[in-house]
């Protein structure tokens, strides 16, 4: 059995979870681990959703043969009444320009989830997230919808918090207001190389990963979240999630912005 190290880069990215709404947010999907060679600790984590990084649809539907692209979606006598339809706006300014002619890719890979007028990205609602979850064939409950909905939400607000962090050093606040979301795209059966070279050394393997594109005055930046679950013996029992946030080694940029935090030029 792998032992289950705490990364080093994850105390200050640490989302706590009391228990009873993590057992909410693990019960939600009894899928297996998508990562080939995944330890058994990682497959127990996995069993939750991902905290979410697409609002609502990022990740490709579970593979089920070749009928199951026919499969018809929730309809409404599927979804209980008493979810809600309320949506909360993020604090995360959007970038790219909503596009909804037939036929565009979407921002967040799936489905167009629209802008607020302040500009900022917005959050499913219950009932929003409930039914795009029975698309993706997970099976989730309605009434844990009001814990999971939350988790998401807080754990993409942390993520952009790292992100954020990243940025600082490079003038974008300065220069054009800041750093903005322009898509983003859930990968959850692809590891990160990190990730599997970490699994490697014994470390247990995240249960998702997302790839954020961020605008940094028209210039594009990748980044990597990789999405941990561990329990933290020092508060109480609660479990947590950890992020490991990142810029993607596939640009000059992101080499430079690795290279900088490491040496310490920023």
């Amino acid at each position: 059995m792998a032992k289950e190290k705490e990364m080093s880069s994850t105390p200050a990215e640490t989302c706590p979870v009391d228990h009873a709404t993590r057992e909410a947010w693990l019960k939600s999907n009894k899928s297996p681990h998508p990562f080939p060679g995944a330890t058994k600790e990682a497959s127990l984590a996995s069993k939750g959703n991902s905290c979410d990084s697409n609002e609502i649809d990022q990740s490709p539907p579970p593979k089920g043969g070749l009928l199951s692209k026919f499969a018809a979606p929730p309809t409404t006598a599927d979804v209980p009444a008493f979810l809600g339809q309320d949506r909360e706006v993020s604090t995360i300014p959007r970038a790219s320009p909503v596009n909804q002619d037939e036929g565009a890719k979407p921002a967040n890979s799936e489905k167009e989830s629209g802008v607020s007028k302040s500009g900022n990205w917005i959050y499913p609602s219950e009932k929003m997230f409930f039914e795009a979850m029975k698309r993706k064939g997970y099976g989730s409950e309605a009434a844990d919808m009001k814990t999971i909905v939350p988790i998401h939400n807080a754990v993409n607000e942390r993520a952009w918090k790292e992100i954020k962090e990243w940025e600082r050093p490079w003038g974008s606040d300065q220069k054009c207001g800041g750093p903005k979301l322009y898509s983003f795209l859930g990968l959850s059966t692809t590891m990160s190389p990190k990730a599997r070279f970490n699994t490697i050394l014994g470390y247990t393997a995240p249960f998702d990963r997302h790839d954020w594109v961020v605008d940094r005055c028209g210039t594009k930046v990748e980044y990597i979240i990789d999405f941990y679950a561990g329990r933290n013996e020092g508060n109480g029992g609660k479990l947590n999630f950890f992020l490991d946030v990142r810029p993607k080694l596939n640009s000059w940029e992101g080499w430079k912005m690795r290279a900088s935090k490491i040496l310490g030029l920023v």
